[in-house]
């Protein structure tokens, strides 16, 4: 009989609770860089021209998250029965699967940048003569995808692995930041320190990766890559769902800060991109607590229902405390962090850091629920719902903004999230009784 607390639950909530300790020594070391490297961002540039940075940043990451594959989670789920059986040559056929898909991303992601910068560099106030140097970015941004190694690593349990290679980046910006500062203090300048940072952490990524799968990945000559179609059936089923979902969640978040931009201009888009930043900063604990979750209710799910449904209970618990300690510190620190941060010119961003980190911990409290659906072959469940949340979002955005400005923004992602919360607790409750 499964007892509470023992067993595959017990050490499955221990270890999600290591690897997320993994991660979140990494991410403290960004943090609190991430508040250095934003001061000098800010306070170099000013409101309006850190707002047109903020745009390019958000259509490079649009474009980046539009033609990524979550490739990580196909090493994780379906390297795990290679593993186990001590099939090298099928895991490595796996993991070179997700290296073509990573470089055909970066190909389709390149094109895309072309086209938008040519058809709406004006909308985006990208003058002819940045042009070049934006593309240049999104490109860097495109061959730094590095979802295969981290899977590499996740596959194999070492986050702290994973955790270190992913400081690369607030490292890479800080120092490149500084040398911005020093050298070329403009847009160009912190454009050049931001894609130095994802060359470092994306090396960092590869080199661990390969460290740590010396002698249990196979040979990277045995058989093609693409026959990792035939070997893993429903691979691609689960992989276009991955995508789409990612896609989908990350492009309603990098599309707000584009419509904020377009109804309000690159001042209000540089205050919406500055809270969003902050409130994601606080409430970072989500995605890490997704991405330990996912491994190990892949795991539980194959030692029955009751395991599975007391790791689900305690992740549940888990996240509760997280998203309300989290809403505390937004209210009591919120303000003069952001003014400590980027200066008084940017005090106007509270009220959107207060709202828009209100959305982001109602996220943290259900964020064991999309790892339980994705566990449990529901992954097209799990896609369904983030369309609507995302349609949700854009939808409202459009309808607050023009009465409500930034203000209408936030509120649009406070009612998504609610939404997106509602539905997908309903789909994890009825996938446990299932």
């Amino acid at each position: 009989m499964f007892k509470r607390g023992s067993g595959a639950a017990g050490d499955g909530f221990a270890r999600i609770l290591a690897n997320t300790g993994w991660l979140l020594g990494g991410k403290g070391v960004g943090a609190v860089l991430s508040l250095a490297y934003l001061a000098i961002v800010t306070r170099t540039l000013g409101v309006e021209d850190f707002g047109r940075f903020a745009l390019v940043l958000s259509a490079a990451n649009v474009i980046k998250t539009l033609v990524s594959f979550d490739s990580w989670q196909i090493v994780v789920r379906y390297g795990q029965p290679h593993l186990a059986s001590g099939n090298g040559d099928a895991l490595n056929r796996v993991l070179r699967f997700c290296i073509l898909i990573d470089l055909g991303s970066a190909l389709a992601g390149g094109l895309i940048a072309a086209a938008i910068i040519l058809l709406f560099g004006n909308l985006l106030e990208i003058g002819p003569d940045m042009g070049w140097q934006v593309w240049a970015f999104c490109m860097v941004m495109m061959i730094t995808i590095r979802s295969s190694p981290t899977g590499v690593l996740r596959l194999f349990d070492r986050f702290d692995s994973a955790a270190f290679a992913e400081t690369m980046i607030p490292v890479g910006r800080m120092i490149g930041a500084g040398v911005a500062l020093a050298m070329m203090p403009n847009i160009s300048g912190f454009l050049i320190a931001w894609a130095f940072a994802e060359l470092l952490c994306a090396l960092s990524y590869w080199q661990l990766a390969l460290k740590v799968g010396r002698g249990r990945i196979g040979s990277w000559c045995a058989g093609r890559a693409l026959d990792a179609r035939t070997e893993n059936p429903g691979i691609i089923g689960f992989l276009t769902a991955t995508n789409l979902q990612t896609s989908l969640s990350s492009i309603g978040q990098q599309v707000a800060v584009l419509i904020v931009g377009a109804f309000v201009g690159p001042t209000g888009a540089g205050l919406y991109r500055l809270a969003n930043q902050l409130a994601n900063s606080l409430t970072k604990i989500s995605s890490l607590l997704s991405r330990s979750i996912f491994v190990e209710l892949s795991r539980t799910s194959s030692h029955g229902k009751e395991a599975l449904s007391a790791l689900f209970r305690r992740t549940n618990r888990l996240a509760l405390v997280a998203g309300a300690v989290i809403i505390g510190l937004i209210v009591t620190i919120g303000h003069p962090l952001l003014g400590l941060i980027a200066g008084k010119d940017f005090l106007p961003a509270y009220p959107l850091l207060l709202m828009l980190g209100v959305a982001a911990c109602i996220d943290l409290i259900g964020v064991s629920y999309r790892p339980l659906l994705m566990a449990t072959d529901r992954a097209g469940l799990s896609l369904r719902i983030t369309f609507v949340s995302t349609l949700l979002l854009l939808a409202l955005q459009s309808a607050l903004l023009p009465l409500y400005s930034t203000k209408g923004a936030a509120m649009a992602n406070i009612a998504a999230s609610l939404a997106g919360f509602a539905m997908m607790g309903l789909a994890s409750r009825r996938a446990m009784r299932d």
